[in-house]
């Protein structure tokens, strides 16, 4: 797997959403408007690398994706791991606590929310 890009992502994401689309349903959901054809070919592109596939209906194709959300968040939650934080979920813990102003007793409460939903 590899992180893709802004219009993939956005394909992508769409397709999470409603399942399976033609190619001008998910144009539509788009937030920033782009040419057909360069949607078209981040389309054929996704497709070539097995990230999509489609059912055919007479010329038109309906795709669908290949890999789950929780599979390439999982891809990218690894790779920030490894690569920003030396694989250190302190270092991870102490980034994230930080950035969000996150006091520690919250903290522990999310770990006993945490250890009540995994019994």
């Amino acid at each position: 797997m590899r992180k893709f890009n802004d219009t993939e992502e956005e394909i992508l994401s769409i397709l999470w959403d409603i399942g399976k689309g033609f190619p001008k349903e998910i144009l539509a959901k788009f937030k920033q408007p782009m040419p057909y054809n360069t949607f078209l070919s981040t389309i054929r592109k996704l497709e070539k690398e097995a990230y999509l596939a489609y059912h055919k209906f007479g010329r038109s194709h309906q795709y669908y994706p290949l890999i789950t959300k929780k599979a390439y968040s999982r891809f990218l939650f690894k790779n920030l791991m490894s690569n920003f934080f030396g694989g250190s979920k302190e270092q991870l813990l102490s980034f994230f606590m930080e950035e969000e102003n996150i006091d520690p007793e919250e903290i522990e409460t999310l770990l006993k929310n945490f250890k009540k939903d995994k019994s």
